[in-house]
């Protein structure tokens, strides 16, 4: 296995006989370049979004990882997202994962510092816990760069720090899992206090994620006030408030997730946004191409609650229902777990509910 916390530049510093090796690299989304690199005989590309809506039940997550059934569709078996490999590793795609990763001498596991690729990666690091064998050989690559941006003839190029997985990294993502699955956000607020250095992109990817919640004041999360101060600045078209991060600030959600945010926006009670296209209302979710247009013919700007909310005078949750999930949180009006930046539990006088 190799060094902890050594530099490996691909291409470049192989050692003799690495050759030999077999090597299964898991990833997210981000990393659909590493199927090109030439990293490793197999990809496997893990597509859940964990930061977005009700976590998978436990059955559902051991059952895609585990041996295929007749009853899966599509989509429900972790080998659906496995990219391009040896003849016999294609045959052997209907096993549980374990089984699949006993034929390999070294498995990478890839995952960049947004907080859905963090959070995949500390579920399959306690996925493994359970099989030390499979542990032993794991490597967990540090990368801390945006996977999505590197082509695949540009990973051979990368100094990317290779460290090995132990008991601490193992223990530190197990319980980190647990805390992101359990009821109420407290365990991961406690996660703030403890020693994550075994995971050295986990603490600001769970900080990220924990400004999701709703603000003490506002009553919306990071993402949805950041949409509402691009409005105010004057941004009028959807492709800017989605796509430009870098001004947004914000990286937990992604394009459609952005857009499910701002549908609720505008559609509450109390809009805080106007000139949504009004189909948006109906379309459903899986209808990507028409939300997609219709989102591209909005024109928005800030009503004026929406002004108000964004000068901390008014709290959108007082005026509209909130029913949504943050991990195994169910946030709704009479529980809503806010971020002060501190935790606050949930406060609900009856005169003070606005929304049953």
């Amino acid at each position: 296995m190799p060094t902890s916390s050594a530099p490996v530049l691909f291409g470049n510093s192989a050692c003799a006989g690495d050759w030999l090796m077999r090597r299964l690299i898991l990833t997210s989304s981000s990393g659909f370049g590493l199927l090109g690199s030439g990293l490793a005989e197999f990809v496997i590309h893990f597509c859940y979004r964990f930061a977005w809506g009700q976590l998978p039940s436990p059955d559902e997550l051991s059952s895609y990882l585990g041996t295929r059934s007749e009853e899966q569709r599509s989509g429900d078996h972790w080998s659906d997202y496995a990219r391009r490999g040896p003849a016999d590793d294609e045959e052997r795609q209907d096993l549980s994962l374990v089984e699949f990763c006993e034929a390999y001498d070294t498995i990478e596991l890839w995952f960049d510092p947004h907080p859905n690729d963090q959070l995949q990666l500390v579920w399959l690091l306690d996925y493994f816990q359970s099989h030390p064998e499979i542990a032993a050989k794991l490597v967990f690559r540090l990368v801390d760069f945006d996977l999505l941006g590197v082509r695949a003839e540009e990973f051979r190029r990368l100094e990317v720090f290779d460290l090995s997985v132990t008991e601490a990294e193992l223990n530190t993502a197990s319980r980190s899992w647990q805390a992101y699955c359990s009821p109420t956000p407290e365990a991961c607020f406690d996660l703030l206090s403890s020693n994550l250095s075994a995971l050295p992109l986990l603490r600001p990817a769970m900080v990220e994620l924990l400004e999701e919640l709703p603000s003490g004041v506002t009553g919306l999360g990071v993402t949805e006030m950041r949409i509402l101060e691009m409005l105010a600045w004057g941004f009028a078209n959807t492709n800017p408030l989605f796509h430009l991060r870098t001004i947004r600030g914000t990286r937990t959600f992604g394009e459609w997730e952005c857009g499910y945010l701002l549908d609720g926006l505008a559609f509450g009670r109390k809009p805080a946004v106007a000139g949504l296209d009004e189909g948006l209302r109906t379309l459903l979710r899986e209808n990507l191409r028409d939300r997609h247009e219709a989102y591209l013919r909005s024109r928005l700007s800030l009503t004026e609650f929406g002004k108000a909310v964004v000068a901390h005078k008014e709290d959108f949750s007082r005026h509209n229902p909130i029913d949504r999930w943050w991990g195994g949180t169910h946030l709704t009006n009479d529980r809503l777990w806010r971020w002060n930046p501190a935790l606050t539990k949930p406060f609900c006088r009856q005169s003070e509910r606005g929304v049953p």
